[in-house]
């Protein structure tokens, strides 16, 4: 394909990030080296939807070997902490134009962050590269600056109420009394000493060091439950994947107690049922029945062994993500939240604490509901696409509860319709929840005949931000889809 070569494709949130990983994989980096480096600028290139305070997953499908899912997802907080010295969460309403959602934050939303541990355990794992590598891009775009985007600035403006929402967070973001607008540069030491402190002393200081120390001391004297004891007991887990067949190819994805794997495979497993090509109708019903199955009981249960097979069996008898894929045949997908932050900004740690324990989507039993250390049910979910085993397709995506839909119907797009990841990713969405439609313009209405559709007027970061690469196995060129909606970009080298 033109503009193709041969070392390997980048998908990412931000043209920065898609270039770090970029430049690892031209350097003989493996697809792992390049989404550790494109993860750790993304800190900076996307400072409020990820971070060292956020947490993630990261799946992995080695040549040859047997794919992985490392989890480093936020576990609730709380242990050895009172409940009844938790201050209240702060709403504050965010208005993404055509719909607006509530998020709550403070310094009782912090959960116990996963993503020093899971980029140390990572590198071990599967790295060639030294960390002191991967990360000298991202500390080098924090000391330097970072001119913000038109997509970054329109984030920034939306997360506004969080971003000013504490002294701290205000000295950290604003420039001249202002959220970043386009064009502006920000810089961040502190969050370039934080990345160098990984990069060197390993994961180590964030959780029993003295990195760890200031933050939970911070945030135990704001009202939130963040101990020392959450912190030292924090693990990156390793589980095998979710698999489920899909139109002759094999889908891997995030395995429980994820929630957003299992009820993709559910409804990727509904469709497979589906003759012929799936079109909107047929979507919106799948996910309508894998909404139906995000009861409080199915959440209680996400933890529990053997509960993928229970649950499959029973029924078929803010957020960033980078897509790496290499050509040794390494896949590599990742995707890291720091929710929308806390406001919680610890001076000197370069941490901005995640908000994922006030996170609406994740808690519908009711706040504070989950108990201390049980990992988070988040929506996300890397995925690899295998054709005859190898990865033919790596995708994951922004978005909340969307983060689901979007990936179905970009797997969707490129499988059944035979897209270019590019053309799946742009090609407009829909997104079911609470008997609503969401629709994007270009959806065809004839084919939601009955249903209730909240219409938007143009392509929105509501709907997600999938990034995809692929590899054709009849040419061996790479390609990718960095979406629109989020200010995506696709690096081949």
């Amino acid at each position: 394909m033109p503009g193709v070569t041969e070392r390997g494709v980048v998908a990412a949130g931000h043209p920065l990030t898609a270039q770090a990983g970029a430049d690892v994989l031209r350097a003989g980096g493996n697809a792992v080296d390049a989404a550790l480096a494109a993860l750790m600028t993304s800190f900076m290139t996307e400072p409020l939807l990820t971070g060292l305070g956020a947490g993630g997953y990261m799946l992995v499908a080695p040549p040859g070997g047997e794919p992985v899912l490392l989890d480093f997802m936020v576990e609730a907080s709380g242990h050895g902490a009172a409940p009844d010295s938790r201050a209240p969460l702060d709403a504050v309403v965010i208005d993404f134009g055509d719909a607006v959602q509530v998020f709550h934050i403070g310094a009782s939303s912090a959960g116990t962050y996963g993503v020093p541990a899971g980029i140390a355990a990572a590198a071990a794992r599967f790295g060639t590269m030294p960390l002191s590598d991967l990360a000298a891009p991202a500390i080098a775009h924090a000391r330097e600056g970072v001119e913000v985007n038109r997509p970054q600035a329109f984030l920034w403006h939306m997360l506004s109420p969080i971003a000013a929402a504490t002294v701290e967070s205000r000295a950290r973001y604003c420039v001249d009394g202002q959220v970043p607008r386009e064009g502006d540069v920000v810089r961040d030491p502190e969050l370039a000493e934080g990345i160098s402190r990984l990069a060197t002393d390993g994961a180590a200081p964030f959780y029993t060091g003295d990195i760890g120390a200031a933050i939970s001391d911070w945030v135990l004297a704001r009202g939130g439950t963040l101990t020392r004891e959450d912190l030292a007991g924090y693990e990156t887990i390793a589980r095998e994947p979710v698999r489920v067949r899909y139109h002759g190819r094999e889908v891997l994805t995030n395995p429980p107690p994820s929630a957003g794997g299992v009820l993709l495979a559910y409804a990727l497993a509904l469709l497979e049922r589906s003759p012929g090509r799936p079109d909107a109708a047929q979507i919106v019903d799948a996910m309508e029945a894998a909404q139906a199955e995000r009861t409080p009981a199915f959440l209680d249960h996400l933890h529990e062994p053997a509960f993928l097979e229970t649950f499959m069996a029973s029924r078929l008898g803010s957020t960033t993500h980078v897509s790496v894929l290499d050509a040794d045949g390494w896949a590599c997908a990742v995707t890291t939240t720091n929710g929308e932050g806390s406001g919680i900004v610890v001076p000197g740690t370069g941490i901005h604490v995640n908000n994922m324990m006030g996170e609406q989507d994740l808690s519908p039993a009711g706040f504070f509901t989950h108990p201390p250390g049980r990992r988070l049910p988040s929506m996300m979910a890397p995925t690899v696409v295998l054709d005859d085993g190898s990865p033919e397709l790596v995708l994951g995506s922004a978005g909340s509860n969307r983060i689901r839909s979007a990936i179905l119907q970009v797997i969707v797009n490129a499988i059944d319709h035979g897209m270019e990841a590019q053309a799946a990713v742009d090609a407009p969405r829909l997104h079911f929840e609470d008997n609503l439609v969401y629709a994007e313009p270009g959806i065809d209405e004839a084919t939601l005949k009955g249903r209730r559709i909240a219409w938007f007027r143009e392509r929105n970061l509501f709907f997600g931000g999938c990034q995809a690469v692929e590899r054709h196995h009849e040419t061996r060129a790479f390609s990718g889809g960095g979406d629109p909606r989020r200010g995506g970009a696709v690096v081949r080298v």
